[in-house]
């Protein structure tokens, strides 16, 4: 086999990059959701524009891990589970409260979703991480 060629992406492995994809994406609007309502209703300026940049911050995590998880880097596996892993608890607030249960089911959904994609044995597999115990 060439150098060119190479074996092809695990389903699971891409499936977990969609989800911290989405993820992502979902921290990112909201942060620039958040800016624009703040600028726009000229509200607390620090307060929204805090979180608003913190959310930009914090999409990309998943973001960088997506991209690893897509070109099958191993060091990508820790953000994308520690993603899942915050966003349990963000997940059960929303479920708590009236008005955002919805978006609270789907990120409940795609953090589960990505935990059992991230853990899976192809996954680890694919990203070239050995169980402990294993020689390679």
């Amino acid at each position: 086999m060439s150098s060119t060629e190479q074996t092809p992406r695990p389903t699971r492995l891409a499936a977990a990059a969609g989800v911290a994809l989405v993820e992502a994406l979902g921290l990112l609007a909201g942060g620039v959701y958040l800016l624009v309502r703040t600028l726009a209703d000229g509200g607390d300026l620090s307060g929204g524009v805090t979180a608003g940049v913190t959310l930009l911050a914090l999409g990309l995590i998943p973001l960088a891990a997506a991209r690893g998880l897509w070109l099958a880097r191993s060091w990508s596996r820790g953000p994308a589970v520690i993603t899942q892993i915050l966003a349990l608890p963000v997940a059960w607030q929303m479920l708590q409260s009236e008005g955002v249960i919805p978006y609270g089911i789907v990120l409940a959904v795609l953090a589960v979703t990505g935990l059992v994609l991230l853990v899976n044995p192809a996954t680890t597999e694919a990203l070239g991480i050995r169980r402990p115990g294993r020689e390679s």
